[in-house]
């Protein structure tokens, strides 16, 4: 993953409807930090085609500061292939959602219908067969041009048969090999939509619960979850004043070589110098 893509900010990122043509342009005005024109969930059968010629005109147009990207249909419905295609050489399509990537012949395989320059992949792991399969997903990103994942509670959550409750205690493990997994291909990674969307405490806790585990930013369901989830997974201003005091320290005459200072009472290191500067690439 490019240091641009590191830092830049996707705590927001929101789904809407593709078959919503007042929805999409609604979300020119939105705080969010992306949108997710959906052609899956969102969209009936019978809406499907529609649906598809909706969204990419409306990403032609274009978000402003915000990037689009574009949920298809899993390749293997009588959709997924044609959405594919089309979405390949659409100007303003910043990249393409694929769901349930169980594995990594499915980022092969809407890689070669995207083309080599076709827009990057953003891929959502919602089954128990792609947690196993983590390594092999994240090994595949660079040849895919894969660049952010998702976490797909719902899915995930019904192919466990478990029962999240508030806390999303039986989710956690998965969550937490998500991030690690990530992590370590240089990825993106987002935490699952809540569809609580009338109980701010419930969606603030599972922000602040999302961005204790590592998560960059969370996929939302409706404009009224932007604000917190932006306040949640944006540094605070606590958070700025350290990594700007880290900065500095390393850039203090006598200490511009050295490898770990004291700072505060406390020894820094390098290591804290490269998360200071990140924090303070995604500051507004």
């Amino acid at each position: 993953m490019n240091d641009e893509n590191q830092t830049r900010r996707r705590r927001s990122v929101l789904f809407m409807p593709a078959s919503n043509p007042r929805a999409m342009a609604k979300a020119r005005e939105l705080a969010c930090d992306a949108v997710i024109l959906d052609l899956e969930d969102a969209v009936a059968p019978d809406a499907k085609d529609a649906a598809r010629g909706s969204a990419l005109a409306a990403a032609a147009e274009g978000f402003g500061a915000r990037d689009c990207a574009v949920r298809i249909n899993a390749l293997d419905t009588p959709w997924g292939r044609a959405d594919a295609a089309a979405v390949a050489t659409v100007r303003g399509v910043a990249a393409v959602v694929v769901p349930k990537v169980g594995r990594a012949d499915d980022l092969q395989d809407v890689r070669a219908l995207l083309g080599a320059d076709g827009p990057p992949i953003w891929a959502m792991i919602e089954t128990c067969g792609a947690i196993l399969r983590l390594a092999e997903i994240v090994a595949a990103a660079g040849e895919t041009r894969t660049e952010l994942m998702i976490a797909g509670t719902n899915d995930l959550a019904k192919d466990m048969r478990c029962r999240p409750g508030v806390a999303r205690e039986p989710l956690v493990p998965a969550l937490v090999q998500l991030v690690i997994a990530g992590r370590s291909a240089g990825l993106i990674v987002l935490d699952g939509v809540c569809n609580a969307i009338r109980e701010p405490e419930r969606f603030s806790a599972e922000c602040a619960q999302g961005a204790m585990l590592g998560f960059d930013g969370k996929t939302l369901i409706h404009p009224g979850q932007i604000e917190g989830a932006n306040a949640a997974f944006g540094p605070s201003a606590e958070e700025l004043a350290q990594a700007r005091a880290v900065v500095a320290a390393f850039a203090a005459p006598g200490t511009a070589g050295l490898g770990a200072i004291q700072l505060d009472g406390e020894m820094v290191e390098r290591l804290h110098l490269a998360e200071a500067e990140r924090v303070l690439g995604l500051a507004d």
